[in-house]
């Protein structure tokens, strides 16, 4: 995702209503998000769908990298070579 621009991806929902079919235009088009503000304070944000999907994908796999870490610490994880052997003795299997 594209980093915001403050000159131009902040608007007020007013400003948003009004042009709705141009800032979802905008969106699309610079992939950048755009903060909808109310009464002077952000109040929300409009991705691009995906931009959406990508930052989900990155949440997974983060969140997934955190849990084999703690798994890791927790001394549940095994050596390289050993995952590597039974995950080719599974996919063997699952071809018979």
């Amino acid at each position: 995702m594209k980093r915001l621009r403050l000159n131009q991806d902040i608007t007020s929902l007013s400003e948003f209503r009004a042009e709705l079919k141009r800032c979802i235009e905008q969106v699309q088009h610079s992939k950048r998000p755009m903060v909808i503000t109310q009464r002077g304070q952000s109040a929300a944000v409009v991705l691009d769908v995906e931009a959406y999907d990508d930052l989900m994908e990155e949440l997974e796999t983060l969140r997934d990298i955190h849990t084999a870490t703690q798994q890791i610490k927790a001394g549940k994880g095994v050596p390289h070579d050993q995952a590597r052997r039974e995950l080719i003795a599974e996919l063997e299997e699952s071809s018979e």
